[in-house]
């Protein structure tokens, strides 16, 4: 039988590839005969890059980027096996890791770095450009990543407004002039792991903003900064681009690409499955394994599983997801083309237990179901 090992990382525990490999040994175990393929996957969040490289042949360089609190540091670049694709993953120059829990505040916070990166691939010369999104410390609407490529933002004075989503509300015109000319001949494409428009209930600054360190007063006032910049920017490039899926991805970040950069924005798990060639791996596949740390509603919009269940479906086969834990909301995911799901923890474990135990969890999880095939096919 030939089995597909397609997961996401669990995260805080194990990347993307290490889970794979856990699944592997534990399959191997329970059924040795089987035929296994591994292929680590990623949904557009941190982790992308690595897999894009990795699939493909690629190499990864190092960048000076300015970090998300203006600090000086280096970042990766991915350049994929055709030496043409780059990969930017925003969180390793923009992302809310690289902010010590006590500095962080969206208000200030910028995506200058993310901007910085690209600028980077330009200058090796790539003809595609694709930027991960996930994981952000950020709220300026991609307006730091456009500076840092030439956009000015001005206030009433026509002065530049300083770096930060607070100062949104001050923009009165931008002037594009500057924008480095090699954008408009670089295919760019925004792999975001959510579909949040800019505004509203469901955007950027109400939903994500408090995990980035917001307040209540501080939500309204990122709400009014992005609402802000979208009038401009309706005025200035094109009208209705903060209602698009994605424009409130990382702060609004899906936003500024759209605007600035005329990125095209589509599910990360899209992106990455096209990428690596998973399609073309399930022919004469028996079954798909996928999972991620936790299964529950959120799962259903975009995430790695969703996505690897809904192409199984197409070729009629079934999945397997497997989670650290399986929550409300999960049921969702059967509608979508998941067969079966899997809780990996055994007996009352705390999730710092489970986290920790990860692989061997993966590991003993995988042995029993294989073992369970195994028999039932020999019958």
């Amino acid at each position: 039988m030939r089995i597909i090992i397609a997961p996401d990382k669990f995260k805080g525990s194990l990347d993307s590839r290490e889970v794979a490999k856990a699944i592997a040994r534990g399959w191997g175990e329970g059924w040795p005969g089987a035929e296994l393929i591994t292929c680590p996957l990623a949904d557009g969040g941190d982790g992308t890059l690595d897999v894009l490289v990795q699939a493909t042949g690629g190499k990864t360089v190092q960048c000076d980027v300015t970090g998300p609190l203006g600090e000086p540091r280096r970042a990766p670049l991915g350049i994929l096996g055709d030496g043409k694709t780059a990969v930017v993953e925003m969180a390793a120059a923009s992302g809310l890791v690289l902010v010590p829990p006590e500095k962080r505040d969206p208000r200030y916070t910028t995506t200058a770095g993310t901007g910085d990166l690209i600028r980077c691939a330009l200058d090796m010369g790539v003809r595609r450009i694709i930027v991960g999104i996930g994981g952000s410390a950020t709220n300026d609407g991609g307006t730091g990543m456009a500076s840092a490529l030439g956009v000015r933002f001005l206030d009433d004075c026509d002065e530049d407004l300083s770096p930060g989503a607070i100062y949104l509300n001050n923009m009165q015109a931008m002037d594009l002039s500057g924008l480095d000319p090699r954008v408009l001949k670089t295919e760019i494409t925004v792999a975001s792991d959510v579909s949040n428009p800019l505004l509203g209930d469901v955007g950027a600054s109400r939903v994500y903003a408090p995990q980035k360190g917001a307040s209540e007063y501080d939500v309204e006032l990122l709400e009014r900064g992005l609402t802000r910049l979208a009038e401009v920017v309706s005025a200035a490039i094109v009208p209705g681009l903060e209602d698009k899926p994605g424009a409130g991805a990382a702060g609004g970040l899906g936003f500024g690409l759209m605007a600035f950069l005329g990125a095209e924005v589509r599910p990360g798990i899209e992106v990455v499955t096209e990428a690596v060639g998973f399609e073309r791996m399930l022919e004469g596949c028996g079954l798909v394994v996928t999972g991620e740390g936790r299964l529950d509603a959120q799962t259903a919009y975009g995430k790695t599983v969703t996505g690897v269940a809904r192409i199984a479906r197409r070729h009629g086969i079934p999945v397997l997801a497997l989670g650290g834990e399986v929550a409300e909301g999960a049921e969702a995911l059967h509608e979508l083309g998941v067969t079966a799901m899997l809780g990996i923890a055994s007996g009352p474990i705390s999730q710092e237990e489970s986290m920790a135990s990860a692989a061997s969890l993966l590991e003993s999880t995988s042995r029993e179901v294989a073992s369970l095939l195994r028999s039932m096919s020999e019958q």
